[in-house]
């Protein structure tokens, strides 16, 4: 049983830089946040905004690949709230550009790790905290299939993939599993597959955040 009056609780793995950044802060003034990431710095530093905004967060500094910790920060979720009412999906291991022929065994080990396997792992943790009414929110970034993007492609996809089959198996019973289009935005991630990009024409992250929100009717 849950109470009533507890606050609707956002978990937002990848929270501390881009996109993860700006829907934790942005979200902050409908939701308790329950930010991961592996940088307790920028954590700390979301913290302060939020709290600046009168919201409040609880600090989750892991590795989403840690799959006993991950176990472990559900279930004390489950302890201290009795569920999850949103889930954002924006952690990502973006792998250098490198022809297929070239790509570096840890790199591909490490985006196999956090796009794919800790997404497989996260889903059943997260579906039964998120129950009939919550919402996973995952973000698309189709370069399946383009040159040097080997190693991202591939393992973005088939995150995507992932997502998409719990999306159809869902429908009926919940939990709503929406899949996100952002536009070009000067994030790092971005700036790392596109070095020298003029950065001008690309979407502000927090306006893109704003309007992602919006199309999930929360």
């Amino acid at each position: 049983m849950t109470d009533s009056t507890s606050p609707k609780i956002a978990l937002v793995t990848g929270a501390s830089r881009g996109l993860g950044a700006a829907f934790a802060e942005a979200l902050a003034d409908q939701y308790h946040i329950v930010a991961v990431a592996r940088t307790t710095g920028a954590l700390e530093e979301l913290d302060d905004r939020i709290q600046a905004k009168g919201g409040a967060a609880t600090l989750a500094p892991m590795d989403i690949t840690n799959t006993d910790a991950m176990a472990q920060l559900c279930r004390s979720i489950h302890d201290r709230w009795g569920k999850v009412d949103l889930w954002v999906h924006a952690a990502i291991h973006a792998a250098p550009l490198t022809p297929a022929g070239h790509i570096d065994q840890k790199d591909w080990d490490k985006s196999i790790a956090t796009n794919l396997t800790a997404t497989g792992q996260l889903i059943p943790f997260l579906s039964p905290l998120l129950g009939q009414d919550g919402q996973a929110v995952f973000f698309d970034d189709p370069h399946g299939g383009d040159k040097f993007f080997g190693a991202y492609g591939a393992t973005k996809t088939g995150q995507i993939a992932l997502a998409q089959s719990w999306q159809a198996e869902s429908v009926r019973t919940g939990p709503r599993v929406s899949i996100l289009a952002p536009k070009a935005m000067a994030t790092a991630t971005r700036a790392r597959f596109f070095p020298g990009e003029d950065r001008a024409p690309l979407h502000d992250i927090r306006e893109e955040a704003a309007r992602l929100i919006a199309e999930l009717s929360l």
